[in-house]
């Protein structure tokens, strides 16, 4: 019956549109969904993801059949996901928009299980990763954007000091494409290497004093930093292109210091 209905009922989004202007971005955003992850070691990790699905709208038609997107993100939420699996969804949602190009966005917490670098207490930190995936007739490109957070610590401040340093909490941020789908705990784990220390959701008193004397004996301005994971960034097999953002949320001061890397390689 239902069948029926929907045939007799007119397709509204289907029709002519007279205007003649095309939209090149249309769809939903803003879409909170349980998510599950296939990690690299066969386990599965529980998430919740932010989802936006757009396509490219002819100067032609009225409108996009916006309840498809939602079927689509329905028909994968059981599906443990990999960068693989993402695109392919990316690829699939074409044909069921009848559009010749579209892309899903998906942001979500990512967590990884870290020891203290000395009392080796374990504890969950995360990150915020975003997936970006574009098709077009065959062609899926993928973008993995993560933000880290690190620590800073000002090598003028140490330089002028007769005790002492000013340090602070950094973000690092690096949108990457690139023909290898990397394991993003090893992203991770280059881009955090490249900071005064990284940081740590627990720590004990040894470890406290460890990453005070570590990041002491590490000093970096925010162009040191953004210039060592650009370095590192740029040995990653395969890379394509990558823009990295560090951000410096100052202790001294009641501003951010800022900079900005971005490179096509191929």
């Amino acid at each position: 019956m239902s069948e029926n209905l929907d045939t007799m009922m007119p397709d509204v989004q289907s029709s002519y549109d007279p205007r003649h202007i095309a939209i090149q971005r249309v769809g939903i955003r803003r879409v909170k969904s349980p998510m599950l992850l296939q990690l690299d070691d066969g386990s599965v990790q529980a998430t919740v993801g932010e989802w936006t699905f757009t396509v490219f709208l002819p100067e032609t038609e009225k409108g996009t059949h916006m309840s498809r997107f939602m079927a689509l993100l329905s028909d994968y939420r059981q599906k443990p996901m990999t960068i693989d699996v993402f695109k392919q969804m990316t690829a699939e949602m074409l044909p069921l928009l009848h559009a010749e190009k579209g892309d899903i966005t998906v942001e979500f917490p990512y967590f990884i299980n870290k020891s203290a670098p000395v009392s080796g207490v374990q504890s969950l930190m995360d990150y915020q990763v975003t997936w970006f995936a574009k098709a077009e007739r065959e062609q899926v490109e993928f973008e993995l954007n993560v933000v880290v957070p690190v620590m800073s610590l000002c090598p003028c401040s140490k330089a002028i000091s007769e005790y002492g340093a000013h340090n602070q909490r950094s973000h690092i941020t690096v949108q990457l494409v690139s023909r290898e789908n990397y394991n993003m705990d090893d992203v991770i784990r280059t881009i955090e290497k490249q900071a005064s220390s990284e940081l740590w959701s627990l720590l004990k008193r040894p470890d406290e004093k460890y990453v005070t004397e570590f990041s002491y004996d590490n000093p970096k301005f925010v162009e040191d930093l953004i210039r060592d994971v650009a370095g590192a960034v740029k040995k990653l097999p395969g890379v394509l292109r990558y823009k990295i953002e560090a951000e410096n949320f100052e202790s001294i001061h009641n501003h951010s210091a800022y900079a900005v890397i971005e490179e096509v390689l191929a």
